[in-house]
């Protein structure tokens, strides 16, 4: 199955949650206050949550009176169209393609930041880059056996500690090593928790030291791993990790099944911060990078969407 067909067959909870309910808004004769207040409330209980709905609804608002729009199902398909251009991602949000670079993997336990980390690291590999791996998650039990799982499936060297090490010290080994072997990615898979945030700013601080001390040419990106089955738990993971670390991009998994696929764009309208990539699955090959036209259209996509608005505004 194609990469967009599981990822359309893994929103249908969320898709059929929004779709017929967006039809009955946009489904009447004229626009007026009542739609803009139906839109809004369908909006928020489709876990796109509420910095993100006022957005939508002042730009339609807004475009609706420039734009001269008049039909409610035109209006409807430019809603969608205004998702997905604030939802769309650029060649230069995946900079550190290009680089030597080392990547931070944060977030909770739970949330399927090992199996991202292997993800990750066997796209990688399949393209021909040199990958390593940071268990730099000394204090879960069993955190750095099920990450040496991963890494012998994607191929990838596996730099780890004892359990109960400092983090830091794992981190100063791999980054050794990965500059003297001229390793294209560093990989690192740090400790999940937020019950601390003073302890694991810190803790990232010091490993951000390291990298600048060791390894000053490193390209550092942060990726923060998120369940989207959480729908507004996510949002407050990022949040709160955002408080402590420089995040630069977002891995959403579990997209599949779940009825709260609308929160990637509370997500990014809350912190600005894009989606990079998107879990579908526990196959290697069920994480991709994040597509706006295919995930508006897995979301919001009806088949006469676009007969019906027709051509007139």
């Amino acid at each position: 199955m194609a990469f967009f067909e599981k990822l359309f067959s893994g929103l249908s909870k969320s898709r059929q949650e929004i779709d017929d309910n967006l039809s009955e808004v946009f489904d009447r004769d004229s626009i007026d206050e009542d739609l803009y207040d139906d839109l809004e409330e369908l909006l928020i209980l489709s876990d796109i949550g509420v910095k993100a709905t006022s957005d939508i609804i002042d730009g339609l608002k807004r475009d609706e009176y420039y734009e001269h729009i008049r039909k409610p199902k035109k209006l409807g398909m430019h809603m969608v169209k205004k998702v997905e251009e604030a939802m769309s991602v650029c060649e230069a949000d995946y900079e550190f393609e290009n680089h030597r670079s080392v990547i931070f993997v944060i977030g909770v336990n739970g949330v399927g930041k090992t199996t991202t980390i292997g993800k990750l690291a066997k796209r990688y590999k399949d393209q021909g880059k040199t990958v390593m791996i940071a268990a730099a998650d000394t204090f879960r039990a069993a955190a750095q056996d099920q990450l040496k799982v991963w890494a012998d499936r994607s191929g990838a060297q596996l730099i780890s500690g004892k359990d109960g090490q400092d983090p830091s010290s794992v981190v100063y080994d791999a980054v050794s090593s990965a500059r003297s072997r001229k390793a294209d990615m560093l990989f690192i898979d740090t400790a999940g928790r937020l019950n601390n945030k003073k302890n694991l700013m810190e803790e990232l601080a010091k490993m951000n030291r390291i990298i600048d001390r060791e390894y000053p040419d490193a390209y550092k990106e942060t990726l923060i791993v998120l369940d989207a089955g959480t729908g507004q738990n996510a949002l407050s993971q990022a949040r709160e990790f955002a408080s402590v670390a420089d995040v630069s991009g977002i891995v959403l998994t579990k997209l599949d099944g779940t009825s709260k696929g609308g929160i990637a764009i509370a997500i990014q309208s809350e912190l600005s911060i894009p989606v990079k990539f998107i879990g579908v699955g526990e196959g290697m090959e069920d994480l991709e990078k994040f597509d706006a036209h295919d995930y508006v259209k897995a979301l919001f996509y009806k088949e006469d969407s676009e007969e019906d608005a027709g051509e007139e505004n």
